[in-house]
């Protein structure tokens, strides 16, 4: 397992929180700050958003029961979270105000931490994988293939990956930029130790390469903002086929999944959505490159806003989808603010693939099975499609 000091799930949730927040990924928010566009169906004031049989808990009860409690002289958000867990909904969560603040800053694409990917090893070792350049790690000289020892003195072989990236954070005591992490590190026969300086940092979210056959790779890891423009700009630059890889992709912005299908298609639909019941559209903008071959590489991991822009393309036929049924996260949650800050986040609305394909619980099938090796028969798939002429 591998990650980085992004984004990790808030140490008090409601119930499903746990699943709704993937490491080393961002939120899969659905209409979360405004990531689905909610034409009017829904807003951040807290107004009523029954959404049907699949929940029976409205924002209204959740603000209600926190505003009794807080009345009473008791925790609004522990009254919330309550509510929330009884209401059945698998991806209602309750967050507290700072938690909420690091979410939205996390899909505008900023977060604090050292710019460290880490990942475990089969022995239990935590190895350096990536060390994001201008962060307080890189200023350090720590690098690629380094062991990390131990974080502030504790030993972490052994950990789970996404515990070590938590203390690197300073997430048990909502450590802000500015604050102190010593890392213990090894390199060959050198241990060093390392104090280093937290900070406010910008994600890339959009990575590319180019493989020795002229494929080029873009790897989305989240959509984030800005994630679409960065998409588009390394579709015009690619010299041949492309490699959409969208494994572990935990979701985000739908407006830039939106952007992103943008990048390949000339228009139409890209998802249908309803929201209290009302059907809702989103489209792809005209223009996009429709002539190089696509492959679309999705896992288990693959989710949310991933998952709509996968559905979109295999739908459309624009891209063959190469890999392992995704996560199957396809519902709109919508926030609202309570009396003390803290924000409740309830189920209002499903999504649709162009073919009218319900993604939650079921997932998208890939075209094409692969596991270990999908990236190699996306090499296969894409040669067999051609160049564009």
């Amino acid at each position: 397992m591998s990650g980085r000091d992004l984004f990790c799930q808030p140490r008090r949730f409601g119930r499903g929180a746990a699943l709704t927040l993937v490491f080393a990924g961002v939120l899969v928010a659905g209409a979360a700050t405004g990531s689905f566009p909610d034409n009017g169906q829904g807003s951040h004031s807290g107004r009523k958003t029954a959404a049907g049989p699949a929940r029976s808990a409205s924002h209204e009860d959740v603000r209600e029961a926190a505003a009794r409690a807080m009345a009473d002289g008791k925790s609004p958000m522990e009254a919330a979270e309550r509510a929330v867990s009884r209401s059945g909904d698998r991806w209602g969560a309750v967050y507290s105000e700072d938690e909420y603040q690091e979410f939205r800053d996390a899909l505008d694409g900023q977060y604090t931490g050292v710019g460290l990917w880490a990942r475990r090893e089969a022995d239990g070792r935590i190895e350096v994988t990536r060390v994001q350049s201008g962060s307080p790690a890189a200023d350090a000289g720590i690098r690629a293939g380094d062991r990390l020892r131990s974080v502030d003195g504790g030993a972490v072989d052994g950990r789970p990956v996404t515990e070590v990236v938590s203390l690197l954070r300073g997430d048990a005591d909502d450590a802000p930029a500015g604050t102190t992490v010593t890392l213990g590190l090894q390199r060959g026969t050198r241990a060093w130790t390392e104090t280093l300086h937290r900070a406010r940092l910008s994600t890339d979210s959009v990575t590319t390469r180019k493989l020795p056959g002229g494929v080029t790779v873009i790897r989305i890891a989240s959509f984030t903002k800005g994630s679409g423009h960065a998409v588009r700009a390394a579709v015009r630059q690619a010299p041949a086929g492309i490699v959409l890889d969208l494994r572990g992709n935990s979701g985000g912005l739908v407006t830039e999944a939106v952007d992103t299908a943008s990048a390949f298609l000339d228009g139409g639909l890209v998802a249908t959505y309803d929201v209290d019941g009302a059907q809702r559209a989103l489209h792809a903008r005209a223009g996009g490159d429709t002539a190089r071959p696509l492959v679309a590489l999705v896992d288990g991991g693959t989710m949310s806003a991933a998952e709509m822009l996968t559905g979109a393309l295999q739908d459309r036929g624009r891209a063959v989808v190469i890999g392992s049924r995704t996560f199957g996260k396809g519902s709109i949650q919508m926030p609202t603010e309570l009396p003390d800050g803290s924000v409740a986040e309830l189920t209002v609305g499903h999504y649709r693939t162009p073919s009218g394909h319900a993604v939650d619980g079921r997932g998208i099938t890939p075209d094409l099975d692969a596991g270990p090796g999908a990236l190699r028969r996306a090499e296969t798939v894409l040669t067999g499609l051609g160049d564009p002429s």
